[in-house]
């Protein structure tokens, strides 16, 4: 047995390693430039493989932005549940999960604004476009979570505002007349809205 899966393993550590490098050149690539101003080819060359075997683990440079870019999402997300979890009030507790995804977003603004506009438009059936829909909707469910804190709100109630909180934290990242405001004005925004919703 152990004849037959040793080629296997290799086969699966080799992809494993690729995808790393190709992961490691496209964030470096991607952070130091932006995502508009660097090419497949060149991040085949930093990853040192041809530009075929580069599409076989991300069809265009947007799905190469969301490999990037869902890692450090999925971390932004996971500190802040970690933050929300010590913090009793409410409204307090879901910023707790805002700002570390907001953080992550504005790194690189034109890279954090162009990924938002992937998630929206890209190939549902593309791996890395699917992932970064799921993080969202883990990002949702914790909010929808803190929510129900509260006992009177219904779970239904709770996921129909937890989608709408997600949708004023994507519209505040994205919007363009936002693109000179800082983390903290970014994230006040979010939270003057959330509050108003919470009231209600």
């Amino acid at each position: 047995m152990s004849v037959t899966s040793a080629p296997s393993g290799r086969r699966e550590r080799n992809k494993q390693a690729k995808l790393d490098r190709i992961t490691a050149a496209a964030s470096e690539l991607f952070a130091a430039h932006g995502v508009d101003d660097v090419t497949t080819q060149q991040i085949a060359d930093k990853a040192d493989i041809g530009t075929g075997t580069l599409f076989l683990y991300a069809k265009s440079k947007g799905e190469l932005l969301l490999l990037v870019q869902n890692a450090h999402y999925a971390a932004a997300l996971e500190r802040g549940r970690a933050a929300a979890d010590a913090t009793p009030d409410t409204t307090d507790a879901i910023m707790a999960i805002v700002r570390p995804i907001v953080e992550c977003n504005r790194i690189q603004i034109d890279n954090g604004r162009t990924y938002l506009r992937e998630m929206v438009f890209g190939d549902p059936t593309e791996p890395h476009h699917a992932e970064a829909l799921a993080i969202v909707e883990r990002t949702e469910q914790a909010y929808a979570a803190l929510l129900r804190r509260d006992p009177r709100v219904l779970q239904h109630e709770a996921e129909t505002r937890a989608r709408t909180i997600s949708a004023i934290m994507f519209l505040a990242m994205a919007a363009s007349v936002n693109t000179h405001l800082s983390v903290e004005e970014i994230v006040q925004e979010i939270r003057q809205q959330t509050g108003a919703l919470l009231t209600r």
